[in-house]
């Protein structure tokens, strides 16, 4: 799929709900794709690119950098405090900040960084994220670090109507008092965006299997 696909699904899921579907960004998660593949898409208007392993990352965006117009780089996946020095030149939103240290840590290399507190909704042992009951406190205390906490972020539970999980991210969102939902992913986006999603994340439907 193009990302000019994409981009009207996403759009005709905003419009179906009655949204503005310039609500939502669409961030290409690049995971193992080499960037000979990504920089067709972002000739068609992909601007946000997502990665969550630090050293591709750190691999890619230099590249990508020497473009007329270098893409937004979200850090999405699980993170070691001993990575984030070496993300801080690229990355302009991390998304999956799930405890405290690992936000002291972005707070003392990037003051005032943008933050997304990742939620796991499913209590999954295997996903990042911090628990329902502990958002409010963090995202208290990594306010008071100076960061600028813009919102929750979370991978659905495989097991459901997805819908569940994303309404339940969206009310947690309103009762803490924040606006960016980062939820949704390439098998269902359309869904997060019916459920107020800002944010989407796709990888697969948009670069293909992965390596």
């Amino acid at each position: 799929m193009s990302y000019a696909e994409v981009a009207e699904r996403v759009a005709a899921a905003a419009r179906a709900a009655g949204r503005d579907p310039g609500e939502v960004t669409v961030i290409g998660v690049s995971k193992t794709v080499p960037v000979d593949r990504i920089a067709p898409e972002l000739d068609a208007g992909l601007c946000h690119l997502g990665e969550n392993r630090a050293q591709e990352l750190v691999a890619k965006a230099p590249v990508l950098a020497r473009r007329a117009t270098p893409p937004v780089w979200h850090f999405v996946g699980r993170l070691q405090r001993n990575k984030v020095a070496g993300l801080v030149p690229w990355v302009s939103c991390w998304q999956s900040v799930d405890r405290l240290p690992l936000g002291e840590a972005i707070a003392r290399r990037a003051p005032g960084a943008r933050v997304l507190v990742e939620v796991n909704l499913g209590d999954e042992s295997a996903k990042g994220g911090c628990a329902p009951v502990e958002v409010a406190g963090l995202v208290d205390a990594l306010a008071r670090l100076g960061l600028d906490v813009a919102g929750l972020m979370t991978v659905a539970p495989q097991w459901g109507d997805p819908r569940r999980w994303f309404g339940e991210l969206r009310g947690l969102a309103g009762r803490v008092g924040v606006a960016e939902l980062s939820m949704g992913m390439s098998g269902d986006f359309e869904a997060a965006v019916a459920e107020g999603a800002t944010i989407v994340r796709v990888g697969t439907a948009l670069f293909g299997g992965r390596a």
